[in-house]
């Protein structure tokens, strides 16, 4: 078992790793982690995330509340958004906040990372809905990002930046650089053109992989979890947003999804 000292060498490191990738600036970002069901390690509000060492690092209970910090620190402001996610979420070991260029300024847009346009998005992450805008450091935010938690592992921030979750810390991160990938991606060949997306079986096919490989997490693979109303790869509404939400407007009935699912099965010679 990793000692609590190895955990906050941990989150320094990756707080580096999102300094040194432009995902943050100045002070911006936050990092934290699951201890047990009581206690949390997380960053501290109003320093650098590239220039930290474990002892900046706080240790918080599930309300946020500080256990332990070092003289000259507090827990991030945000630390309320973060242990809503551990709330609805106890499967999930750490969150990770930031503000990637790309991903930011698709939530600055309004636009929602929907378009299946790359495999290994598919199945890594599935869709990244917008969470409306919420006053930083109050629990506007969390409010906001509730409804998203029981179906996704990532979600964009309207007009503030990207949040992601996982198992451990270094799984949440690299799903923020995902994210960031993605968005990237979805951008530039924005520019090109416009992208071209993969039709429903081919998405199917790329979910069956997912559940083959017993990826953890939420994940629209998982089907008919969320009923239909946000599940954007699977609905085939990708380009139809309700204004504000990220969410999908179209759908797929039952039969159509259980007949691809089945074909993909077959050429997968699972029974």
């Amino acid at each position: 078992m990793v000692n609590e000292f190895e955990i906050k060498k941990q989150i320094c490191d990756i707080g580096k790793r999102i300094y040194d990738r432009n995902m943050v600036a100045a002070n911006d970002g936050n990092i934290s982690v699951k201890i047990n069901d009581h206690e949390f390690l997380c960053t501290p509000t109003g320093v650098s995330k590239g220039f930290m060492t474990p002892e900046y690092i706080c240790r918080v209970n599930e309300k946020g509340e500080v256990i332990q910090a070092n003289p000259g620190f507090r827990p991030s402001s945000e630390i309320k958004m973060h242990m809503r996610v551990y709330q609805k979420r106890p499967d999930v070991g750490s969150v990770v906040h930031a503000h990637p260029v790309y991903a930011t300024s698709f939530a600055i847009a309004g636009i929602p990372l929907t378009q299946p346009i790359m495999p290994e998005a598919v199945i890594a992450l599935g869709c990244v809905p917008i969470a409306p805008y919420g006053t930083p450091s109050t629990n506007e935010i969390p409010d906001a990002v509730e409804k998203y938690l029981p179906y996704f592992d990532a979600v964009l921030l309207e007009s503030h930046g990207a949040l992601t979750w996982s198992t451990d810390l270094l799984a949440a991160y690299l799903k923020m650089e995902s994210v960031e990938f993605y968005a990237q991606l979805l951008y530039q060949s924005k520019m090109l053109g416009g992208p071209k997306e993969f039709d429903a079986a081919t998405v199917q096919r790329l979910y069956e992989i997912r559940r083959q490989m017993g990826l953890p997490g939420k994940h629209p693979a998982n089907l008919c979890q969320n009923k239909g109303t946000t599940n954007c790869h699977n609905c085939g509404g990708h380009d139809k947003r309700n204004a504000g939400l990220g969410e999908c407007t179209g759908s797929v009935s039952a039969d159509v999804v259980a007949d691809i699912t089945k074909q993909v099965m077959a050429q997968l010679g699972i029974k």
